[in-house]
């Protein structure tokens, strides 16, 4: 079965945002809510999380699973664009409108997934 490139393209940006988790720490630590503990495990475990699925959306056997858990991580890291935009300092400067635009995004990064489940 041969995979479409959107899939590959898809899961070539969960690869690298994942391994972003690990070269650019700092971003992604300002930008969990203070109320979610242990802001550094959750970062490791979101970057992991993203290689993993990253990889298993190539894999055909294993790409319809790997897209419910991107389904799954986009909800789970839907609470940190609500922090971002109502919090000054985790807005990283950008625009109120682009900040707004990021939380209708989310819903079509799932829609996009679920075209592979």
């Amino acid at each position: 079965m041969n995979l479409p490139w959107h899939l590959y393209g898809m899961a070539f940006i969960y690869f690298i945002a994942g391994i972003n988790h690990f070269r650019n720490p700092r971003l992604y630590l300002k930008i969990i809510p203070p109320y979610f503990p242990n802001p550094k495990a959750l970062n490791a475990i979101s970057g992991v999380a993203e290689i993993i699925l990253g990889i298993a959306l190539c894999i055909p056997q294993l790409s319809s699973a790997a897209a419910w858990g991107v389904i799954a991580l986009l909800i789970a890291i839907f609470p940190t664009h609500i922090y971002m935009y109502f919090d000054p300092k985790a807005g990283m400067g950008l625009p109120k409108w682009v900040l707004f635009l990021r939380l209708p995004l989310q819903f079509a990064l799932i829609f996009w997934a679920y075209q592979y489940t």
